[in-house]
């Protein structure tokens, strides 16, 4: 697979997080913030009504580099990401991975991370480096 990879390459997904995909990921990680499950709490936010759990949406990414870009075998070394807007619940989100560097040295790639929302704007950002097999 190695020699298949090229600067430029990418993957990407769309999917929508239902209020019970947030439930879930809050009783998986623990964070019962009242933005993400609370109708009344979230609408007297800033964002006017609940929103996806950042790190879900980044979650995302994961999937694409373990099974698509570079795909399984591959392992995580590093991810960096800023959430730039709120997802908000079913709202269609569509995450893409980028490979924008390939170690000569090691089997070593650099992806840009990006999701966007149904209208294009970017909701979360960032690049992951990859080992790959």
């Amino acid at each position: 697979m190695a020699n298949k990879l090229k600067v430029g390459d990418n993957a990407s997904v769309t999917r929508c997080f239902s209020q019970e995909d947030v439930a879930l990921f809050a009783e998986i990680s623990g964070d019962y913030n009242p933005i993400h499950l609370d109708e009344e709490y979230a609408a007297a936010s800033i964002f006017g009504q609940r929103i996806v759990h950042g790190m879900l949406v980044a979650s995302l990414f994961s999937g694409l580099i373990g099974e698509q870009l570079p795909g399984r075998g591959s392992i995580y070394l590093s991810q960096n990401v800023s959430f730039k807007a709120p997802v908000l619940i079913d709202q269609e989100v569509t995450a893409t991975v980028e490979i924008t560097n390939i170690r000569e040295d090691k089997p070593i790639i650099t992806l840009q991370t990006t999701c966007r929302n149904a209208g294009g704007k970017i909701v979360v950002k960032g690049d992951a480096v990859v080992l790959y097999s």
